[in-house]
């Protein structure tokens, strides 16, 4: 789900990669407004935080709301570097490296010791960070086709292409907005379902709730490099079989 690119993608892929980081974003959104009182998935909510700390002259925390703007958007340029980084070398080490970063940031968070008053901040600041990167490490796998962190774009589309789906009548056409269709409704869903998971684990784990998507993270990891061994072992063997002298 995470090694195809550009056109050894297809649907079935961001299906898998839709579904799985929508529920990692929807627990680790939830642990964060139960944890910090902070949105950490998306900057929207920030900008309007920003204006109204403003507002009422409370100048720090403004500065608060544009530091946590400007800590989702270093995780999407840490994504990417990453990515073009070790993308000329071993194919599946380019996105390997910003998930083990993503799970190194939510262990960490998970782990910490709540001994300072300005912690809270900057755990805020490292789960928006790590949202940042899965975002932009989705978007630049899937194509711009899969996001994981962002409702409100994701509520436009599916309320265009719903409409679109009573005025298209052209097979092709019908086939193409089913699929969108579905597409957004999983992220929506996985994303629900992430927050309502995280809720009730977070009653008895509290912060230590992000250990379940660092958990996902893991087993997606692996999932994707058994089944990259597997196509290599099977390739060998196929590669074996024509070289053999008997091989017609």
């Amino acid at each position: 789900m995470f090694r195809h690119r550009d056109k050894g993608r297809n649907y079935i892929h961001n299906v898998q990669l839709a579904a799985l980081l929508s529920v990692v974003a929807g627990v680790v959104n939830i642990v964060g407004v139960l944890s910090f009182k902070t949105l950490t998935t998306n900057v929207t909510g920030h900008f309007a935080f920003f204006s109204e700390e403003l507002y009422r002259n409370n100048y720090m925390f403004a500065l608060l709301s544009i530091l946590y703007v400007i800590s989702f958007l270093l995780g999407a340029f840490v994504a990417n570097t990453t990515m073009e980084l070790t993308s000329r070398g071993k194919a599946h080490f380019s996105y390997s490296l910003p998930i083990g970063i993503e799970i190194s940031l939510l262990a960490f968070v998970s782990f910490f010791n709540f001994s300072f008053s300005t912690a809270s901040v900057w755990l805020s600041c490292t789960l928006l960070l790590a949202m940042g990167l899965q975002n932009a490490l989705v978007t630049k796998i899937s194509g711009s086709v899969v996001r994981t962190t962002h409702l409100t774009g994701l509520f436009t589309d599916l309320g265009i292409e719903l409409s679109q789906a009573i005025f298209y009548k052209k097979i092709n056409e019908r086939k193409r907005l089913r699929r969108g269709i579905l597409l957004k409704v999983i992220i929506i869903g996985g994303f629900f379902l992430g927050g309502i998971i995280g809720a009730f684990v977070y009653g008895w784990f509290e912060i230590k709730t992000l250990l379940l998507p660092v958990i996902i993270l893991l087993i997606a990891l692996f999932y994707d490099r058994i089944l990259l061994g597997f196509y290599r072992l099977r390739r060998k063997k196929q590669d074996h079989m024509h070289k053999s002298p008997g091989s017609t």
